[in-house]
Parts: C-alpha cells; structure tokens; sequence
C-alpha cells in the first residue's frame, strides 16, 4: 500500500511495529511500496520522537525492549548485570526492584540473601519471587496499571512508597545522556523520582548499547545515582565522562563477571 503523507505513514509504521513487536526494514519497505532509504528516514524521525526504537537492520517497540521476554534472549549481558548487581545486596536489606527485563534477573540470586524485604511495582517480578524457596518479604506499590510499561505507576503507588523507606533502589532505564543522566520513553517517571527519593542508595543497570542513545525524558539525573551497572562494551571516553558525575560504573563480563 503506498502512503504519499509521510505523517500517514510513519504513523501505520508505528502501529504495525507495535503489533508484531519487532520489524526489518525490507518488510516495512514492501509492505509501504517505498524504498529501504526512505524507510530508514522514518525509523529515524520515530525514534528522535520516542514512538520506536531502532535496532539493526529494522526497529522494534518500545515496551519490547523493556518488559518482553524475547528481549531477554536477544542480550547476552542482561543476566550478567543483574548478577553483579546482585553482590551489592547484603543480608536484611530493604529494597525497591524496578519493572524492567534485566532487573527482572536480580530475582534467581534472593534465594542466597536472608531477611530481604523486596518492593516493586511489576507483577511478573512478583510472580518470579513467588516460586523461590527462599522467598524474601514481597510489598506492592499499587497503584494504575501502565499498559506501555506493564509495570504499576500514579499516585497511589507513589503515596505508598513514601510510606517507607529503602537501603537500595534497582532500576533501568531506555537509555543514558552522559551529561544530564538516565531517560526514558516513559512520560510516566514521576514514581521513579519517589523511589529514588526514599531510598539511601540508587542503582542503574542498563546495556552499554544504551548509552548515548538520544531520548527526551530525563528520568534520573546524575546526582541522584549512586552505580552505574553496565557491560564490559562501555567505552573508556564514556566511562569516564560518567564516572566525572560521582557515579560508580561497574561493568559485567562474559569471561569474568567482574566490575570495577
């Protein structure tokens, strides 16, 4: 089908990349009559305007990278950052843990930690947390359901969270602006604020494929984040720059699982 409105078809795009979660570019090129050129310029204009994200060779939605399952076995180092998150995490520790895929692997090391108390505003972390043996004292925000981050958000969780307080705060993110600090697609990041602010130590892990990535909300700023738990793939230049913000940056290895 051929859209001459560019605004029509970057809007079909939009919604045909939200229903199959993840697209190329030659697919989209044929199913909109038009060249890989013109597609790849679109892509482009989305993502500036945080409707998608682009990812090799075509795009993908946002909430797929996120929250989807099949995000998880399309990162190596998703499960090696939430490892060494993980050794942070003493015994009897109170903590907030996130909605997010590579928060979501924190759950497999609570069956080694006595006494944790956990709060988190997704209910497939709560599920996760549910099978362990070894289960640590489970508390829910409450709160809306948030369809595009499948995780709870609004005031009553915010309300709720602000009834405690927190040694720790695990949390990801879309991607990080080496000089303002994490973002988010999300336009719902008022809770993540809240969690930062009732607890004593914050910690980000995310990919270094997101660094650099341009995003508009700023969800975080650097003052507010204590570690930042990336993969061995961050630059030098970038560690550095974010290092010159007082943060921490540790960084997963495939050989190791080591950070520094």
């Amino acid at each position: 089908m051929v859209y001459k409105n560019i605004k029509t078809r970057q809007n079909k795009i939009v919604e045909l990349v939200n229903s199959q979660k993840k697209v190329s570019v030659e697919y989209l090129a044929q199913q909109f009559n038009t060249s890989v050129v013109t597609i790849r310029k679109d892509l482009s204009t989305l993502e500036k305007s945080g409707k998608l994200l682009r990812q090799h060779g075509g795009a993908i939605s946002i909430s797929f990278d996120r929250t989807s399952s099949e995000a998880d076995k399309n990162s190596e180092y998703k499960e090696l950052i939430a490892n060494l998150a993980a050794t942070l995490i003493e015994d009897n520790n109170r903590i907030i843990v996130d909605y997010g895929t590579t928060t979501g692997f924190l759950v497999q090391s609570f069956e080694n930690i006595n006494g944790l108390v956990v709060m988190t505003n997704s209910i497939p972390l709560a599920n996760k947390i549910n099978m362990l043996k070894n289960q640590p004292t489970l508390l829910m925000t409450g709160g809306t359901w948030d369809n595009h981050s499948e995780s709870l958000q609004g005031r009553v969780a915010e309300q709720v969270l602000k009834s405690y307080d927190f040694d720790q705060l695990f949390i990801g993110c879309d991607g990080i602006d080496l000089s303002k600090g994490t973002t988010t697609y999300n336009e719902l990041f008022g809770l993540s604020h809240v969690m930062s602010e009732v607890s004593k130590e914050i910690i980000v892990l995310a990919e270094s494929e997101k660094i650099e990535r341009k995003i508009p909300n700023i969800e975080l700023a650097w003052d507010q984040i204590d570690y930042l738990i990336t993969d061995e793939n961050i630059s030098e230049s970038q560690k550095q720059a974010i290092k010159k913000h007082n943060v921490k940056v540790m960084c997963a290895s495939k050989s190791l699982n080591l950070g520094e």
